[in-house]
């Protein structure tokens, strides 16, 4: 964590996600999950933001890292990757977390198969940002600050 006083954001990725820019470039695209990362961490600094950055595959680990953001943090970007559509656990943990929360799809959910187009994760989040490619964390980190800064 840093030693600023920026308000600390967790950026959550979720399964597969380590294989962007590897897995399905034509659906994904070709950055990867470290120029991600990158892309995030100048964002937030343009924006006056920590950020903590983290990736699993496993639904567990992120549910532990929404907790400790509960605790720690001031809002949590998560894109759940495969748990969009059927986890109701880390919907309950974001509720629980009581934070403000914005969901981030590199890809557009409504253009893919049916099964991927409901999100358990957007009924906790405040902003839903999707198909802009790895720039929607830029845009969820100016969102999130804007709304910080707001309160």
């Amino acid at each position: 964590m840093s030693e600023t006083t920026n308000p600390l954001v967790m950026i959550l990725n979720g399964p597969n996600l380590n294989l962007l820019g590897l897995r399905e470039p034509h659906i994904y695209g070709s950055t990867t999950l470290p120029e991600v990362e990158k892309l995030s961490r100048d964002a937030a600094a343009e924006v006056g933001l920590d950020i903590e950055f983290y990736q699993s595959n496993h639904e567990g680990v992120l549910i532990d890292h929404i907790q400790d953001a509960r605790v720690r943090a001031a809002g949590i970007i998560i894109n759940p990757a495969g748990f969009t559509s059927t986890s109701i656990a880390i919907l309950d943990a974001l509720l629980a977390s009581e934070l403000p929360v914005i969901e981030v799809h590199v890809s557009a959910l409504h253009r893919r198969e049916e099964f991927r187009q409901l999100s358990y994760v957007s009924k906790a989040a405040r902003t839903v940002i999707q198909g802009a490619g790895p720039q929607g964390y830029e845009f969820a980190l100016r969102s999130m600050a804007t709304h910080l800064n707001s309160k």
